[in-house]
């Protein structure tokens, strides 16, 4: 026991830092630190309208989701079928620091990213250690910490898991190098509870996780098959990467461990290999594969269609999340280096750097996920981002000792060039202003909601504010960012796009059915409905919809529709999600729908005739059917002003005066419920009641 105490304080005593690097870690960490309180002084300096309880508000969607699991657990509870994240590993987390800390929430949500996600810079800075690379290193950890997709998925205000869905991963990466580079049996440990942690905390890691041990594997088999050490760790990355109990795997992770430990003397490679064939055989039997097929299946191959569990064809929001979306050369050089320049030359010292330290391949699981952005859309470049800094600073470091500069000059040419390949990240964060998701007055209506709504009632919003609502607002909602599938979209686009009868009777037809659906798992809505309603085939149930009459099921909850003026950017991607033949997938003619604003006027780009009948874009003359005026008068009363005309084109204008806002649109975009009741304000009062009526958002209760 005692010769085992000794070892083990001898294992710390490795991870011993000098002043200097300790310095350089601080250094970097602060960098990224105070880069990312940029938008915080911007954001604050614009005033009230970023701010609710005193705080600025987060810039991510998908934060409102951590933010309600938090909240769920400080009080202690949650509805049922909520959907709410409680337990999730973010929200946890933040509940521990708020609880504990007495740390207000807000305050977490704005800066916990700021700290967590600039330990990158630490991790970087410990691989360069174990090749004796500092100056290297430093290089490649200040600009890691602040490379534009890195930045822009871990500023102030970004509160989701990104913040380190990359910085585990590089941990990862310095532990297996350690084993490679310095063959310490104390160290193989280090990876694998890594490897735990980084499968608490973001699930989607799997992937990276499974390349980066087949690697490591793949190296030891090539450069190094004979180090037992070696078998041993990828046994124990095998049992953390399983689909086993969390629990269990931290038992055999350390029962396997603590045999190495203290069974150094005896260990061999068969019983090395052993270990990893049994560990091997756990990971394929718990289907391990699965999940990577899975991931390729929805970025790779891309399929344009839904069907599981339906024989319709739904659209895929695969193919409108922009940070899914496939991107060009120079966008996908500039997300990873922040320039074409400090790609390239983080790509040559990339080259030399693995030559000379044939270990760091196991990094390349991360650059390969990196590099698939150009395929898979722009939200994996991030991963790609400490490797090729590491690139770029031994890129420096090379270059200098290529002119064998005194040290005095190194330093000052190895600062200009590193503050010239910083530049345009630091130009780019000063330029990056992004705007929290919500205004303060739309947060306003959305609290007004909680005192009028029950928990149990629903919120009909499209999904990039259905966190948002559920955090504020207290209610349930259809669709979120993390359930927005082509058919879980399909029942709230159609009822934003279609007129009023039918968006009320599908409005109260998919609330009743998914509220059903959570015990009765019968599979997609949308097929149950046409089931159940006799209809022979989806057309004529649609026409069924439009019946005033139509009967749709019992009332259990209220349904409130919340249609924001923001809305009116994005709405033709939603109509897109119910204009199509789900038979066939095939989208239907796109309605027409432009937004332009008075500046354009201004211009001369648009210009109307002067009675308004016509309007002339680029040239091109459209008669138009109607033209409309919306102002506000001094109670913040909507107005309404129309004039037709009998041109029968099928073109309006809708001027919204107050907003300065122009809306072309064909007839089914004008008819749409949407526009109805947003812009005009024009509602069936036997469907809709209003609730609020403002100029951020309006929201109606439904009455049906």
């Amino acid at each position: 026991m005692i010769k085992f105490y000794t070892k083990f304080m001898h294992f710390f005593e490795n991870f011993h830092l000098s002043k200097q690097k300790t310095l350089l870690i601080l250094m970097a960490f602060m960098f990224s630190v105070g880069a990312r309180f940029l938008w915080v002084d911007w954001a604050y300096d614009i005033g009230d309208i970023f701010i609710n309880n005193g705080v600025l508000m987060i810039n991510t969607n998908d934060g409102y989701a951590f933010a309600e699991g938090a909240r769920d657990m400080l009080a202690g509870f949650h509805q049922e079928n909520d959907l709410s994240y409680y337990g999730n590993p973010l929200s946890t987390l933040t509940y521990w620091i708020v609880k504990y800390m007495g740390i207000k929430l807000e305050f977490v949500m704005l800066y916990l990213s700021v700290f967590l996600s600039s330990l990158i810079c630490v991790g970087v800075l410990l691989i360069a250690f174990e090749y004796n690379q500092a100056k290297a290193g430093f290089a490649a950890a200040l600009l890691a910490g602040v490379a534009n997709s890195y930045y822009n998925r871990t500023m102030a205000g970004y509160f989701d898991t990104d913040m380190l869905t990359v910085v585990i991963p590089v941990f990862i990466v310095w532990g297996l190098i350690r084993v490679l580079e310095r063959k310490n049996p104390f160290d193989i440990i280090i990876a694998p509870l890594f490897v735990l942690l980084y499968n608490w905390w973001y699930t989607s890691g799997f992937s990276l996780v499974s390349l980066t041990t087949l690697l490591f594997g793949l190296y030891t088999l090539v450069f190094d098959r004979k180090n037992s050490l070696n078998y041993l760790t990828l046994a124990l990355m095998l049992i953390g990467i399983a689909s086993l109990n969390f629990y269990l795997k931290i038992l055999l992770i350390l029962a396997v461990y603590f045999y190495v430990i203290y069974s150094k003397n005896k260990l061999n490679i068969k019983i090395s290999f052993a270990l990893l064939f049994v560990s091997f055989l756990l990971f394929t039997i718990m289907g391990g594969l699965n999940p990577i097929w899975f991931q390729l299946k929805f970025y790779i191959f891309r399929d344009s269609a839904e069907l599981a569990n339906t024989s319709f064809r739904y659209f895929n929001v695969n193919q409108t999340i922009q940070e899914s979306s496939m991107i060009d050369l120079q966008i996908f050089c500039e997300r990873i280096s922040s320039s074409v320049i400090v790609f390239i030359c983080s790509l040559v010292g990339l080259g030399f750097f693995c030559y000379k330290y044939k270990s760091f391949i196991v990094s390349f699981g991360m650059l390969a996920l990196g590099f698939m952005a150009l395929k898979g859309g722009l939200r994996f470049t991030i991963y790609a981002v400490p490797i090729m800094a590491m690139g770029f600073g031994y890129f420096v470091y090379i270059l200098l000792n290529f002119f064998k500069l005194k040290n005095g000059f190194f330093s000052a040419i190895y600062a200009l060039i590193v503050l010239g390949a910083l530049y345009p990240s630091i130009m780019h964060i000063k330029q990056y202003q992004v705007t929290t998701v919500f205004y303060a007055n739309e947060v306003e209506n959305l609290e007004k909601i909680k005192k009028i709504a029950d928990r149990e009632d629903y919120v009909l919003a499209w999904w990039d504010y259905g966190y948002g609502l559920r955090y504020y607002s207290d209610v349930k909602t259809l669709i979120d960012g993390g359930k927005h599938l082509g058919r879980d979209n399909y029942a709230v686009s159609f009822a934003l796009f279609k007129d009023q009868n039918a968006s009320a009777n599908m409005a109260r037809l998919e609330v009743e059915y998914t509220q059903r659906n959570f015990k009765e798992k019968f599979g997609t809505n949308l097929n149950q409905m046409i089931k159940e309603y006799g209809s022979n085939s989806l057309d004529e149930f649609l026409i069924l919809l439009n019946d005033k009459n139509f009967k749709t099921p019992p009332k259990t909850r209220e349904i409130y529709y919340y249609l924001p003026e923001r809305m009116l950017d994005i709405f033709p991607t939603i109509v897109q999600f119910s204009n199509l033949d789900l038979n066939t997938g095939k989208k239907y003619s796109d309605p027409f729908f432009i937004v332009f604003s008075d500046e354009y006027i201004k211009k001369h780009i648009i210009s109307f005739s002067d009675d308004h009948k016509t309007i002339t874009i680029n040239g091109e003359e459209i008669e138009l059917d109607g033209y409309f005026e919306s102002r506000y008068d001094e109670n913040e009363k909507l107005q309404i002003t129309s004039n037709f005309y009998d041109m029968t084109s099928g073109f309006y204008v809708i001027y919204m005066r107050d907003q300065g806002k122009y809306l072309l649109l064909d007839k089914n975009m004008l008819n749409s419920t949407f526009i109805q009741l947003y812009v005009l304000e024009n509602y069936d009062k036997e469907l809709f009641e209003p609730v609020i009526l403002d100029r951020a958002a309006k929201i109606y209760r439904l009455k049906k």
